[in-house]
């Protein structure tokens, strides 16, 4: 647990390096329209949707594949890093993206599933608690990293793509070197097939999640364009912006475990559907005529608390109802709708602010995701409850 910790922390320094520093490149450094933007910020975000059952189904095909087909997920995320250097342009950009999300998609169900097999069912939101946690530490650290390399480089965005290769590199090598890479106690009978993968939406438990997770999705403005949004609202000079994703990550960071262990003893339906309330509220503030300086602080709070009630929280109701032989592949099933509702989100949001303005298309996504919440509510996955 501590070792698989260990990869996600040093991998999301690389990526939330990246990411910190995409919005402001694209926008003010290629000059590329909210439409634009949208698109390729669907690409970074919804494009690991199409391989996500593929990373699934091999690593429950291969009965104990689960570290190998992580670590060349993890692979193929880093060697993109560098191809940011010689792409200037939409086409190039949202191809790189689209490799760099397919290694992720690769990666995130047959890592989740070590994280589930290896943890009792009492116990598994706090498990997820701290890996995310962890995976968190490296998120916070990204921003920061960039913020001091835009600092201190005259080429800043080359330096930052540099030296995020270099980070993904190692830690490649710290789960190659230290992850376990056993079945994590799964005994499988018979090779898992595809059909019976996708057959798992027929259990009632594990369908009713994966729908309320994909409605959900599609009403979750994506982190970049919250960003925008406060940066706009406040007037956030240029050389500040790659820290507004530090405030976010300190939330999660500080929160993932706690709303892990509640999620273990109080019902993680209960806290994955307030964890969403809790950024509808954010939503709430950025649509107010507040411009205080406790804004930021609090949207960015209410924002990481979204993350740490939700991500985790949604993969340990998740396990409840898929067998272990078919663990990776029951929980691609679940984040593939979910990844390709926010990619749907993000050209419908991108598309609506060039359209009608940034506060139309945010009160557009405040409405939907009310309608949303309360579907979850009253639907109540039978799965997601403690025993």
């Amino acid at each position: 647990m501590l070792a698989l910790g260990t990869v996600s922390l040093v991998t999301d320094v690389s990526s939330e390096m990246v990411t910190a520093v995409l919005p402001l490149y694209l926008v003010s450094g290629l000059g590329l329209s909210p439409l634009g933007f949208g698109l390729l910020d669907g690409v970074y975000n919804g494009f690991s949707a199409v391989v996500r059952l593929v990373g699934g189904h091999l690593a429950d095909r291969g009965g104990g594949r689960h570290k190998w087909v992580a670590g060349f997920g993890y692979a193929v995320s880093a060697l993109c890093k560098p191809l940011l250097l010689v792409a200037h342009s939409l086409t190039p950009i949202g191809l790189v993206l689209a490799a760099d999300r397919t290694g992720k998609g690769l990666r995130t169900a047959p890592r989740d599933a070590l994280i589930s097999l290896s943890s009792t069912p009492q116990a598994r939101g706090r498990a997820f608690g701290v890996h995310r946690a962890m995976d968190t530490a490296g998120a916070l650290l990204g921003p920061l990293v960039a913020f001091l390399i835009l600092r201190a480089t005259v080429d800043g965005y080359d330096a930052v793509f540099t030296v995020s290769f270099c980070v993904a590199v190692l830690g490649v090598v710290v789960l190659v070197l230290f992850v376990p890479g056993g079945r994590g106690g799964v005994v499988v009978q018979e090779r898992p097939s595809l059909r019976g993968a996708v057959g798992l939406l027929r259990r009632r438990g594990l369908r009713r999640i994966a729908v309320c997770a994909l409605l959900l999705g599609l009403a979750t403005v994506s982190d970049s364009f919250v960003y925008l949004l406060l940066q706009r609202r406040l007037g956030v000079p240029d050389r500040w912006f790659a820290l507004l994703p530090l405030g976010t990550a300190a939330s999660f960071l500080l929160l993932a475990v706690p709303l892990g262990r509640l999620a273990d003893r109080a019902g993680r339906w209960a806290v994955f559907v307030g964890g969403h309330g809790g950024l509808l509220v954010a939503y709430g503030l950025l649509l107010t005529a507040w411009h205080g300086r406790a804004l930021p602080y609090v949207v960015l709070a209410l924002h990481g608390a979204f993350y740490a009630a939700t991500d985790g929280v949604l993969m340990a109701a998740a396990s409840e109802g898929v067998p272990q032989a078919l663990r990776s592949s029951g929980l691609a099933l679940v984040q593939t709708g979910q990844a390709l509702a926010r990619f749907a989100c993000s050209l419908l949001f991108g598309a609506a602010w060039t359209l009608w303005g940034d506060r139309a298309a945010l009160v557009g996504a405040a409405v939907a995701l009310v309608g949303c919440g309360v579907f979850s509510v009253v639907v109540r996955p039978k799965g997601a409850v403690p025993a």
